[in-house]
């Protein structure tokens, strides 16, 4: 085996700021927690009650038995709403000094100014900045933090809003819908395409915390949009939960791509529920990336609904010490002539463990449609584990279906050919995990690639053989 060390400043992503908050609730979550949320966001009504039913199933709803051991959550000692400052901004002048200073350090405003349409920043438990280029304003794009837009677009909210991810779907959306803080909301307009994409970037600074929101995603007809989303937290000797809803409505003949590059550090738990709904002709992609996590539970799901619509799943995975990334995705085909395609990639190390969790269904209804699933995983050393627990069901016979799954570790006759190159290890086996992961990056605007190079060489810091 062969030891390397991979050393890399993490400072970047760990670090903690001492901003102190206008708000904090107390712990565990109450009726009283609840209402107090909805009146700190003065809400209308109907948002109120939507929670207070939503708390009732999470009460009443059983913890998951299968995949992450998820028995340490301890609801009772988190903080379920931590507000930041008064107000979001809309220039990064009016953003409190010391949470400024925290975006500037990860890069965030600098990527507005070069490469985004647009931009919100999450600092806790809300937005504390949100801004859309005047050119997209104007063409009609809507881009608001979700609680700005249940004020401003109540009409709009209602008729989507749990709609694609109902409350009770499982014990986490119940949580999430009767907690939620802070997440986006965007909709496109019919055949107005987004050239630059969307970024929303959360942030987690407190210890013990809960974070959930909630992010509303409608592409009118004919349009297009591509929305990222990062994620950090500092690193704390207590657990924090995040546990995030995503919704998308892709109408008909829209595009619409959702990258996440996820990088929470190894306290929290990341529990995610994340649903798209494609109409006749329409296109979803989910680009996935976990890096971080204590354990990780997402499987992104397309509702293939219309005609002719299509998925495209594009997900990595990377367990190190102490890790467990149980992550997949859920495909339905419930119209003839759909198509999905996932590809799914893992690399564990250490004592991480990375799992493939996958559903296809085809309905009755799904003639011609087309299936393609790939599951490969690394394994960088004789401790680490990678399982896949794929279920299809077919319901239809004029269907075309493929799975094809592998487990493969470095190569030492690979590493001895880089190394008699001049490559040293260290060199030679980075070259190797970006090889596996290029398929991931090229699907990445540059910035964003040259970033997961960096988070990849995080994960890989400490020995390894």
């Amino acid at each position: 085996m062969v030891k390397k060390n991979l050393y890399i400043n993490q400072n970047k992503y760990t670090f903690r700021d001492k901003h102190k908050s206008i708000f904090k609730s107390d712990k565990g979550l109450s009726k009283g927690i609840i209402k107090k949320i909805s009146q700190e966001k003065n809400e209308p009504a109907w948002m109120l009650n939507v929670r207070l039913r939503a708390y009732a199933i999470f009460l009443k709803k059983q913890m998951p038995d299968w995949g992450v051991d998820l028995s340490k959550i301890d609801f009772d000692d988190l903080y379920y709403y931590i507000k930041p400052t008064v107000q979001a901004g809309a220039s990064w002048d009016d953003v409190p000094k010391k949470i400024k200073n925290t975006f500037e350090r990860l890069g965030v405003p600098q990527a507005e100014r070069k490469f985004l349409a647009g931009v919100g920043a999450q600092y806790e438990s809300e937005m504390i900045y949100h801004n859309l280029k005047d050119k997209w304003a104007k063409q009609g794009v809507v881009f608001e933090d979700m609680s700005t837009a249940a004020i401003k677009y109540p009409e709009l909210v209602k008729k989507y809003f749990t709609k694609v991810v109902p409350m009770d779907d499982n014990k986490f959306s119940a949580l999430n819908t009767a907690a939620w803080s802070g997440g986006s909301f965007i909709y496109i307009p019919k055949g107005v395409k987004v050239e630059l994409p969307l970024q929303a970037y959360f942030r987690i600074n407190t210890a013990g915390m809960g974070q959930f929101e909630r992010t509303l995603i409608i592409a009118d007809e004919d349009s297009e949009v591509h929305y990222i989303e990062g994620c950090t937290a500092p690193t704390y000797s207590r657990d924090s939960l995040h546990t995030a809803v995503v919704e998308l409505v892709a109408l008909p003949n829209s595009h619409i791509r959702y990258t996440t590059i996820q990088n929470w550090s190894q306290n929290v738990y990341n529990l995610v529920t994340k649903r798209a709904v494609a109409e006749t002709g329409a296109l979803v992609e989910w680009v996935d990336g976990n890096l971080g996590s204590k354990s990780t539970m997402k499987y992104p799901c397309v509702i293939l609904k219309g005609e002719g619509a299509q998925a495209d799943v594009l997900s990595i995975a990377f367990a190190g010490d102490g890790q467990y990334q149980d992550t997949g995705c859920k495909i339905i085909h419930l119209a003839p002539n759909t198509k999905s395609k996932v590809v799914s990639k893992s690399i564990s190390k250490g004592n991480g463990r990375a799992s493939y969790r996958g559903l296809v269904m085809i309905d009755k209804r799904a003639k011609n449609s087309q299936v393609k699933v790939e599951c490969d995983a690394l394994l960088l050393d004789e401790e680490s584990r990678s399982d896949t627990y794929p279920v299809m069901k077919v319901d239809n016979d004029n269907v075309v279906v493929e799975h094809e799954a592998s487990v493969s570790k470095i190569n030492e006759e690979q590493l001895y050919y880089l190394q008699s190159r001049g490559l040293t290890q260290d060199e030679a086996v980075r070259l190797i995990i970006t090889g596996y992961l290029d398929i991931f990056a090229k699907e990445l605007p540059m910035e964003y690639a040259v970033e997961l190079n960096r988070l990849i060489e995080l994960e890989m810091e400490g020995n390894m053989g």
